[in-house]
């Protein structure tokens, strides 16, 4: 993404995981680590996809450390598609080794939120997140979990109005019972062609507002 972009090469439960560590400008004052995951690998998707490196780059510009990771049989990354199961593993794993003390925000788009849901569910209980951000959310494809309760005011869901992969109406049915917030873009496609850069904003603006609230260290 940048010259501050690194290589690596993790371990999980299928082998070798293949990642990228994109670093925040130097003299920028540290806020974490931000784990970003990837749409569904069956349809192309990759650590490269344009959503994915938008979140990063909105990470990294609030001066978030942010690692986005290929999953199992994609890229570099050893295995097969586990239907979301080991993918879930894969980012625990993951988390283990690039974050495994200090402030952490987990990220996620279609399928990759799907799968940042079920890190966050299997994470709240022994560590905190910082921050969540969910864009694309793959509720009409996977059942995916209730966020903890206590993490509503640390998340955004963001979601395009016209997603013809992933209606709205399956993202609101699976917010309604939660009372979370769903940030509506209007007119926005699942893959938010052409509204990259307000995707970026709206992050942004997010983890500005949540680390006035909920500073690292915390």
């Amino acid at each position: 993404m940048n010259s501050r972009t690194e290589k690596l090469i993790l371990q999980g439960a299928a082998g070798p995981i293949e990642a990228l560590r994109d670093a925040p400008a130097e003299g920028t004052a540290p806020q974490g680590i931000a784990v970003i995951a990837h749409p569904h690998p069956l349809f192309g998707g990759t650590m490269d996809n344009k959503v994915v490196q938008t979140l990063a780059r909105a990470f990294v510009a609030n001066g978030w450390t942010a690692v986005r990771f290929n999953f199992r049989g994609v890229g570099g990354s050893a295995g097969t598609h586990d239907e979301g199961n080991g993918e879930c593993e894969d980012m625990a794993a993951l988390i283990e080794q690039v974050a495994p003390q200090g402030p952490l925000a987990i990220a996620g788009f279609s399928f990759g939120a799907f799968v940042a849901s079920c890190a966050l569910a299997r994470l709240w209980a022994v560590r905190e997140v910082q921050q969540v951000v969910l864009v694309g959310t793959a509720a009409a494809r996977f059942s995916v979990p209730a966020l903890p309760p206590e993490a509503h005011e640390r998340t955004l869901v963001v979601h395009g109005e016209a997603d013809d992969t992933v209606p709205l109406s399956a993202v609101m049915d699976w917010a309604r019972p939660q009372i979370l917030p769903v940030t509506v873009v209007p007119g926005g496609g699942h893959f938010f062609h052409g509204q990259l850069p307000l995707l970026k904003n709206l992050v942004s603006r997010h983890l500005r507002a949540d680390e006035r609230r909920f500073p690292s260290g915390s």
